[in-house]
Protein backbone atom coordinates (compact mmCIF):
# COMPACT_ATOMS: atom_id res chain seq x y z
CA UNK A 1 0.00 0.00 0.00
CA UNK A 2 1.38 3.67 -1.47
CA UNK A 3 1.08 5.82 2.07
CA UNK A 4 4.20 8.28 1.55
CA UNK A 5 4.67 10.19 -1.51
CA UNK A 6 8.05 10.28 -2.93
CA UNK A 7 8.37 12.94 -5.43
CA UNK A 8 6.09 15.30 -7.27
CA UNK A 9 5.83 13.32 -10.41
CA UNK A 10 4.67 9.86 -8.35
CA UNK A 11 2.06 12.23 -6.55
CA UNK A 12 0.80 13.74 -9.81
CA UNK A 13 0.67 10.36 -11.43
CA UNK A 14 -0.89 8.79 -9.23
CA UNK A 15 -4.05 11.61 -9.31
CA UNK A 16 -3.61 11.62 -13.13
CA UNK A 17 -4.19 7.74 -13.04
CA UNK A 18 -6.81 7.32 -10.36
CA UNK A 19 -8.51 10.36 -9.95
CA UNK A 20 -11.16 11.90 -11.91
CA UNK A 21 -9.83 14.85 -14.14
CA UNK A 22 -12.25 17.61 -13.57
CA UNK A 23 -9.32 19.87 -12.18
CA UNK A 24 -6.49 21.26 -14.55
CA UNK A 25 -3.76 21.81 -11.57
CA UNK A 26 -0.62 23.20 -12.16
CA UNK A 27 2.36 20.70 -11.30
CA UNK A 28 3.40 21.51 -7.96
CA UNK A 29 2.49 19.22 -4.99
CA UNK A 30 1.89 20.70 -1.71
CA UNK A 31 2.81 18.90 1.35
CA UNK A 32 2.28 21.66 4.57
CA UNK A 33 1.43 24.96 4.98
CA UNK A 34 1.43 27.25 7.72
CA UNK A 35 0.52 31.08 7.69
CA UNK A 36 1.18 32.22 4.05
CA UNK A 37 3.44 29.80 3.18
CA UNK A 38 2.99 25.99 1.58
CA UNK A 39 6.12 23.63 0.69
CA UNK A 40 5.96 20.62 -1.81
CA UNK A 41 6.82 17.07 -1.45
CA UNK A 42 10.73 18.50 -2.04
CA UNK A 43 10.94 20.98 -0.13
CA UNK A 44 10.91 23.92 -1.91
CA UNK A 45 8.69 26.84 0.22
CA UNK A 46 5.57 29.12 -2.05
CA UNK A 47 3.81 32.21 -0.77
CA UNK A 48 0.39 30.75 -1.51
CA UNK A 49 -1.13 33.40 -3.66
CA UNK A 50 -4.56 31.63 -3.71
CA UNK A 51 -5.72 31.02 -0.32
CA UNK A 52 -7.55 28.07 -1.29
CA UNK A 53 -10.36 30.36 -2.87
CA UNK A 54 -10.39 32.33 0.21
CA UNK A 55 -10.86 29.46 2.27
CA UNK A 56 -7.84 30.21 4.31
CA UNK A 57 -8.34 33.71 5.21
CA UNK A 58 -6.20 32.67 8.67
CA UNK A 59 -3.21 31.19 7.16
CA UNK A 60 -2.55 27.70 6.95
CA UNK A 61 -3.05 25.76 10.37
CA UNK A 62 -3.95 28.55 12.43
CA UNK A 63 -2.47 27.27 15.74
CA UNK A 64 -5.72 28.58 17.33
CA UNK A 65 -7.88 26.50 15.16
CA UNK A 66 -5.92 23.31 14.66
CA UNK A 67 -6.11 23.61 18.60
CA UNK A 68 -9.91 23.44 18.75
CA UNK A 69 -10.21 21.26 16.14
CA UNK A 70 -8.01 18.41 17.79
CA UNK A 71 -9.92 19.82 21.44
CA UNK A 72 -13.38 19.36 19.65
CA UNK A 73 -12.24 15.78 17.75
CA UNK A 74 -11.30 14.10 20.68
CA UNK A 75 -14.80 15.25 22.13
CA UNK A 76 -17.39 14.58 19.79
CA UNK A 77 -17.46 14.98 15.56
CA UNK A 78 -20.52 14.24 14.33
CA UNK A 79 -24.79 13.53 16.15
CA UNK A 80 -26.39 14.09 12.89
CA UNK A 81 -29.25 16.49 13.80
CA UNK A 82 -31.31 13.61 15.38
CA UNK A 83 -29.99 14.97 18.17
CA UNK A 84 -29.11 18.03 20.08
CA UNK A 85 -25.64 18.59 20.74
CA UNK A 86 -24.03 21.30 23.00
CA UNK A 87 -22.18 23.15 20.36
CA UNK A 88 -24.28 24.00 17.19
CA UNK A 89 -26.41 26.17 19.53
CA UNK A 90 -24.01 28.01 21.14
CA UNK A 91 -22.00 28.93 17.12
CA UNK A 92 -25.46 29.81 16.08
CA UNK A 93 -25.84 32.15 18.46
CA UNK A 94 -22.29 33.43 17.90
CA UNK A 95 -22.85 34.36 14.57
CA UNK A 96 -26.27 35.40 14.27
CA UNK A 97 -24.81 38.08 17.22
CA UNK A 98 -21.62 38.88 15.17
CA UNK A 99 -23.42 39.12 11.31
CA UNK A 100 -26.92 40.51 12.47
CA UNK A 101 -29.65 38.24 12.28
CA UNK A 102 -32.19 36.52 14.05
CA UNK A 103 -31.29 32.34 12.65
CA UNK A 104 -28.55 30.75 11.20
CA UNK A 105 -28.30 27.63 9.14
CA UNK A 106 -25.49 25.58 8.73
CA UNK A 107 -24.47 23.35 5.96
CA UNK A 108 -21.14 22.30 4.13
CA UNK A 109 -20.03 23.27 1.10
CA UNK A 110 -20.85 26.44 -0.70
CA UNK A 111 -22.54 24.73 -3.38
CA UNK A 112 -24.70 23.60 -0.49
CA UNK A 113 -25.41 26.67 1.11
CA UNK A 114 -26.65 28.53 -1.86
CA UNK A 115 -28.83 25.38 -3.03
CA UNK A 116 -30.03 26.16 0.96
CA UNK A 117 -30.83 29.76 -0.08
CA UNK A 118 -32.77 28.63 -3.50
CA UNK A 119 -34.98 26.73 -0.93
CA UNK A 120 -35.53 29.62 1.30
CA UNK A 121 -36.39 32.06 -1.10
CA UNK A 122 -38.51 30.09 -3.68
CA UNK A 123 -40.78 28.47 -0.23
CA UNK A 124 -40.60 32.44 0.59
CA UNK A 125 -42.23 33.21 -2.12
CA UNK A 126 -45.00 30.51 -2.52
CA UNK A 127 -45.94 31.31 1.28
CA UNK A 128 -45.02 35.14 2.06
CA UNK A 129 -45.54 36.86 -1.33
CA UNK A 130 -48.14 34.76 -3.17
CA UNK A 131 -46.41 33.88 -5.55
CA UNK A 132 -48.28 30.87 -7.53
CA UNK A 133 -47.17 27.37 -7.50
CA UNK A 134 -44.21 26.57 -9.23
CA UNK A 135 -43.90 30.05 -11.40
CA UNK A 136 -41.11 31.31 -8.23
CA UNK A 137 -38.34 33.50 -10.17
CA UNK A 138 -34.58 33.89 -9.14
CA UNK A 139 -33.15 36.42 -11.01
CA UNK A 140 -29.17 36.11 -10.85
CA UNK A 141 -26.50 38.07 -13.02
CA UNK A 142 -24.33 37.57 -15.81
CA UNK A 143 -20.43 35.59 -15.13
CA UNK A 144 -21.90 34.68 -11.77
CA UNK A 145 -20.10 31.98 -9.87
CA UNK A 146 -22.38 30.06 -7.12
CA UNK A 147 -20.96 26.71 -7.44
CA UNK A 148 -21.67 23.52 -9.85
CA UNK A 149 -24.93 22.06 -8.87
CA UNK A 150 -27.44 20.79 -11.69
CA UNK A 151 -29.44 23.75 -9.96
CA UNK A 152 -26.97 26.07 -9.74
CA UNK A 153 -25.50 25.46 -13.13
CA UNK A 154 -29.26 26.78 -15.11
CA UNK A 155 -28.44 30.43 -13.84
CA UNK A 156 -24.68 30.07 -15.06
CA UNK A 157 -23.83 31.73 -17.98
CA UNK A 158 -20.36 29.66 -18.23
CA UNK A 159 -20.07 27.65 -20.70
CA UNK A 160 -17.81 25.23 -19.27
CA UNK A 161 -19.66 24.97 -16.43
CA UNK A 162 -23.22 24.27 -19.01
CA UNK A 163 -22.22 22.55 -21.41
CA UNK A 164 -22.99 18.80 -21.66
CA UNK A 165 -24.98 19.22 -17.99
CA UNK A 166 -28.40 19.90 -19.72
CA UNK A 167 -31.62 19.66 -19.33
CA UNK A 168 -31.41 22.80 -16.73
CA UNK A 169 -33.25 23.60 -13.77
CA UNK A 170 -36.55 26.51 -14.87
CA UNK A 171 -37.36 29.37 -12.65
CA UNK A 172 -34.01 31.81 -13.35
CA UNK A 173 -33.85 34.68 -15.31
CA UNK A 174 -30.46 36.15 -15.72
CA UNK A 175 -29.69 39.68 -16.14
CA UNK A 176 -26.34 41.46 -16.72
CA UNK A 177 -24.20 42.12 -13.63
CA UNK A 178 -23.78 45.69 -12.57
CA UNK A 179 -26.65 47.34 -15.16
CA UNK A 180 -29.10 49.07 -12.89
CA UNK A 181 -31.64 49.27 -15.41
CA UNK A 182 -31.52 45.76 -15.83
CA UNK A 183 -32.33 44.79 -12.22
CA UNK A 184 -35.22 47.59 -12.33
CA UNK A 185 -36.82 45.60 -15.02
CA UNK A 186 -36.36 42.38 -13.73
CA UNK A 187 -37.21 42.78 -10.03
CA UNK A 188 -40.92 44.66 -11.52
CA UNK A 189 -42.03 41.06 -12.46
CA UNK A 190 -44.17 39.99 -9.28
CA UNK A 191 -43.10 36.63 -9.68
CA UNK A 192 -39.60 37.20 -8.65
CA UNK A 193 -39.04 35.83 -5.20
CA UNK A 194 -35.13 36.81 -4.90
CA UNK A 195 -32.12 38.71 -6.62
CA UNK A 196 -28.86 36.33 -6.23
CA UNK A 197 -25.73 38.16 -6.62
CA UNK A 198 -21.80 38.29 -5.91
CA UNK A 199 -20.56 41.70 -4.00
CA UNK A 200 -17.79 41.14 -6.40
CA UNK A 201 -17.20 38.65 -9.13
CA UNK A 202 -14.91 36.40 -7.93
CA UNK A 203 -14.38 33.34 -10.02
CA UNK A 204 -15.22 35.43 -12.98
CA UNK A 205 -11.99 37.06 -12.71
CA UNK A 206 -12.71 39.73 -9.67
CA UNK A 207 -14.87 41.91 -11.22
CA UNK A 208 -15.81 44.98 -9.03
CA UNK A 209 -19.14 46.49 -9.76
CA UNK A 210 -19.56 50.41 -9.52
CA UNK A 211 -20.22 52.53 -6.07
CA UNK A 212 -23.79 52.34 -5.47
CA UNK A 213 -24.76 49.05 -7.56
CA UNK A 214 -25.15 46.78 -4.34
CA UNK A 215 -27.58 49.69 -2.75
CA UNK A 216 -29.54 50.17 -5.97
CA UNK A 217 -29.98 46.57 -5.62
CA UNK A 218 -31.26 46.74 -1.98
CA UNK A 219 -33.31 49.20 -2.75
CA UNK A 220 -35.32 47.84 -5.60
CA UNK A 221 -35.65 44.53 -3.64
CA UNK A 222 -37.36 46.40 -1.16
CA UNK A 223 -39.06 48.68 -3.56
CA UNK A 224 -40.88 45.22 -5.15
CA UNK A 225 -40.92 42.72 -2.42
CA UNK A 226 -38.26 40.99 -3.39
CA UNK A 227 -35.46 38.87 -1.45
CA UNK A 228 -31.96 40.08 -1.36
CA UNK A 229 -29.75 36.99 -1.37
CA UNK A 230 -26.13 37.97 -1.34
CA UNK A 231 -23.65 34.95 -2.09
CA UNK A 232 -20.20 36.11 0.11
CA UNK A 233 -19.00 32.55 0.31
CA UNK A 234 -15.67 33.81 -1.06
CA UNK A 235 -15.96 37.66 -0.08
CA UNK A 236 -16.84 37.10 3.31
CA UNK A 237 -14.59 37.18 6.20
CA UNK A 238 -12.79 40.41 6.24
CA UNK A 239 -11.39 39.46 2.43
CA UNK A 240 -12.14 42.91 1.04
CA UNK A 241 -11.46 44.83 3.96
CA UNK A 242 -14.72 44.52 5.60
CA UNK A 243 -16.22 41.45 6.96
CA UNK A 244 -18.20 41.54 4.43
CA UNK A 245 -17.58 43.06 0.85
CA UNK A 246 -21.76 44.44 1.14
CA UNK A 247 -20.67 46.37 4.39
CA UNK A 248 -18.68 48.77 2.08
CA UNK A 249 -22.11 49.84 0.91
CA UNK A 250 -23.80 49.15 3.91
CA UNK A 251 -26.32 47.11 2.53
CA UNK A 252 -27.83 43.92 4.33
CA UNK A 253 -29.12 40.86 2.41
CA UNK A 254 -32.40 39.13 3.56
CA UNK A 255 -30.28 35.73 2.78
CA UNK A 256 -26.70 36.28 3.62
CA UNK A 257 -24.70 32.78 2.47
CA UNK A 258 -21.04 31.87 3.74
CA UNK A 259 -18.65 29.53 3.44
CA UNK A 260 -14.97 29.08 2.56
CA UNK A 261 -12.81 30.55 5.39
CA UNK A 262 -15.90 30.53 8.19
CA UNK A 263 -13.06 26.87 9.35
CA UNK A 264 -10.04 28.40 8.27
CA UNK A 265 -9.86 26.34 5.53
CA UNK A 266 -10.05 23.45 8.22
CA UNK A 267 -12.84 21.57 7.33
CA UNK A 268 -16.05 22.12 4.83
CA UNK A 269 -18.32 24.88 6.96
CA UNK A 270 -21.12 26.74 5.11
CA UNK A 271 -23.74 29.14 6.54
CA UNK A 272 -26.96 30.33 5.50
CA UNK A 273 -28.20 33.68 7.80
CA UNK A 274 -31.56 35.17 7.38
CA UNK A 275 -35.01 36.75 10.40
CA UNK A 276 -37.40 34.93 10.99
CA UNK A 277 -40.10 35.07 8.33
CA UNK A 278 -37.51 34.08 6.35
CA UNK A 279 -35.93 31.30 7.61
CA UNK A 280 -38.79 29.62 9.29
CA UNK A 281 -41.09 29.21 6.19
CA UNK A 282 -38.86 25.81 6.25
CA UNK A 283 -40.44 23.14 8.22
CA UNK A 284 -38.92 19.89 10.18
CA UNK A 285 -38.03 17.66 7.20
CA UNK A 286 -37.77 19.59 4.27
CA UNK A 287 -34.40 20.26 4.16
CA UNK A 288 -30.93 19.21 6.31
CA UNK A 289 -27.69 17.61 5.69
CA UNK A 290 -25.77 15.14 8.14
CA UNK A 291 -23.05 16.55 8.56
CA UNK A 292 -24.54 19.76 8.51
CA UNK A 293 -24.25 21.87 12.36
CA UNK A 294 -21.89 19.27 12.99
CA UNK A 295 -20.01 20.29 16.80
CA UNK A 296 -16.55 19.91 15.15
CA UNK A 297 -17.87 22.19 12.52
CA UNK A 298 -19.35 24.77 14.88
CA UNK A 299 -16.58 24.75 17.56
CA UNK A 300 -13.85 25.24 14.60
CA UNK A 301 -16.30 28.19 13.36
CA UNK A 302 -16.53 30.36 16.45
CA UNK A 303 -12.73 30.12 16.96
CA UNK A 304 -11.91 30.66 13.00
CA UNK A 305 -14.47 34.02 13.33
CA UNK A 306 -12.75 35.10 16.43
CA UNK A 307 -9.16 34.72 15.35
CA UNK A 308 -10.74 37.05 11.98
CA UNK A 309 -11.69 39.77 14.94
CA UNK A 310 -8.47 39.38 17.27
CA UNK A 311 -6.41 39.47 14.60
CA UNK A 312 -7.90 42.27 13.00
CA UNK A 313 -7.73 40.62 9.59
CA UNK A 314 -10.04 42.94 7.78
CA UNK A 315 -8.35 46.27 8.74
CA UNK A 316 -4.90 44.39 7.70
CA UNK A 317 -6.63 43.45 4.05
CA UNK A 318 -7.82 47.35 3.85
CA UNK A 319 -4.51 48.31 4.16
CA UNK A 320 -2.06 45.81 2.28
CA UNK A 321 -4.53 45.43 -0.35
CA UNK A 322 -3.82 48.99 -1.02
CA UNK A 323 -0.64 48.56 -1.18
CA UNK A 324 -0.62 45.20 -3.64
CA UNK A 325 -3.16 47.40 -6.11
CA UNK A 326 -0.35 50.58 -5.81
CA UNK A 327 2.69 48.17 -6.54
CA UNK A 328 0.50 46.33 -9.68
CA UNK A 329 -0.18 49.80 -11.48
CA UNK A 330 3.07 50.83 -11.02
CA UNK A 331 4.56 48.13 -12.66
CA UNK A 332 2.07 48.55 -15.83
CA UNK A 333 3.94 51.28 -16.76
CA UNK A 334 6.92 49.31 -17.02
CA UNK A 335 4.86 46.26 -19.34
CA UNK A 336 2.51 46.08 -21.82
CA UNK A 337 1.69 42.04 -20.72
CA UNK A 338 -0.99 43.95 -17.98
CA UNK A 339 -3.64 46.26 -18.95
CA UNK A 340 -5.65 46.23 -16.06
CA UNK A 341 -5.45 45.82 -12.36
CA UNK A 342 -9.10 45.58 -9.94
CA UNK A 343 -10.06 44.51 -6.62
CA UNK A 344 -10.75 45.39 -3.21
CA UNK A 345 -8.97 44.69 -0.05
CA UNK A 346 -7.01 41.39 -0.95
CA UNK A 347 -9.01 40.16 -3.59
CA UNK A 348 -7.74 41.07 -6.35
CA UNK A 349 -6.73 40.58 -10.43
CA UNK A 350 -4.64 41.48 -13.12
CA UNK A 351 -5.84 41.31 -16.22
CA UNK A 352 -2.97 39.73 -19.26
CA UNK A 353 -2.89 41.58 -22.56
CA UNK A 354 -4.07 38.42 -24.24
CA UNK A 355 -7.20 36.36 -25.53
CA UNK A 356 -8.73 34.39 -23.08
CA UNK A 357 -7.72 31.17 -25.07
CA UNK A 358 -3.92 32.08 -24.93
CA UNK A 359 -1.76 30.37 -22.27
CA UNK A 360 0.06 33.86 -21.50
CA UNK A 361 -1.07 33.85 -18.45
CA UNK A 362 -0.60 30.08 -17.35
CA UNK A 363 2.52 30.21 -17.66
CA UNK A 364 2.94 33.14 -15.92
CA UNK A 365 1.60 31.84 -13.33
CA UNK A 366 4.39 28.39 -13.91
CA UNK A 367 6.92 31.24 -13.98
CA UNK A 368 5.40 32.38 -10.42
CA UNK A 369 5.86 28.87 -9.13
CA UNK A 370 9.41 28.43 -10.29
CA UNK A 371 9.90 31.61 -8.45
CA UNK A 372 8.17 30.70 -4.98
CA UNK A 373 5.05 32.34 -5.64
CA UNK A 374 1.45 30.12 -6.36
CA UNK A 375 -1.23 31.74 -7.82
CA UNK A 376 -3.82 30.40 -10.73
CA UNK A 377 -5.50 31.54 -13.90
CA UNK A 378 -9.21 32.17 -13.86
CA UNK A 379 -11.25 32.55 -17.45
CA UNK A 380 -7.56 32.49 -19.49
CA UNK A 381 -6.03 35.47 -19.36
CA UNK A 382 -6.96 36.84 -15.81
CA UNK A 383 -4.61 36.00 -12.46
CA UNK A 384 -6.42 36.39 -9.33
CA UNK A 385 -4.03 37.54 -6.50
CA UNK A 386 -5.48 36.47 -3.22
CA UNK A 387 -2.76 36.02 -0.64
CA UNK A 388 -3.37 34.88 3.42
CA UNK A 389 -5.21 37.78 4.93
CA UNK A 390 -2.28 37.23 8.14
CA UNK A 391 0.67 38.38 5.17
CA UNK A 392 2.65 41.23 6.14
CA UNK A 393 3.58 44.53 4.11
CA UNK A 394 7.03 43.71 4.11
CA UNK A 395 5.83 39.93 2.62
CA UNK A 396 3.27 41.81 0.16
CA UNK A 397 6.39 43.48 -0.86
CA UNK A 398 8.44 40.59 -1.71
CA UNK A 399 5.62 39.07 -3.52
CA UNK A 400 5.19 42.56 -5.52
CA UNK A 401 8.71 41.83 -6.33
CA UNK A 402 8.31 38.42 -7.25
CA UNK A 403 5.58 39.13 -9.89
CA UNK A 404 7.30 42.14 -11.10
CA UNK A 405 10.17 39.90 -12.30
CA UNK A 406 8.44 37.29 -13.61
CA UNK A 407 6.32 39.66 -15.86
CA UNK A 408 9.27 41.56 -17.21
CA UNK A 409 11.30 38.88 -18.17
CA UNK A 410 8.03 37.47 -19.86
CA UNK A 411 7.58 40.83 -21.77
CA UNK A 412 10.96 40.60 -23.23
Amino acid sequence: MIDTILSSQAAIDLEEKYGAHNYHPLPVVLHKGEGVFMWDVEGKRYFDFLSAYSAVNQGHCHPRIINKLIEQAKELTLTSRAFYNDKLGVAEKFVCELFGYQKALFMNSGAEANETAIKLARKWGYTKKNIPDNQAVIVAATKNFHGRTTTIISASTDASSRKGFGPFMPGFEIIEYDNDAALEKALANPNVCALWLEPIQGEAGVYVPKDGYLKTAEQLCRKHNVLLMMDEIQTGIARTGKMLASDHEGVRADILILGKALSGGVMPVSLVLADDPIMLVIKPGEHGSTFGGNPLAAAICIEALQVVADEKLAQNAERLGQVFRDRMKALMKKTKLITLVRGKGLLNAIVINDSPDSETAWNLCVEFAKNGLLAKPTHGNIIRLAPPLVITEEQIHECCDIIEKCVLKMDS
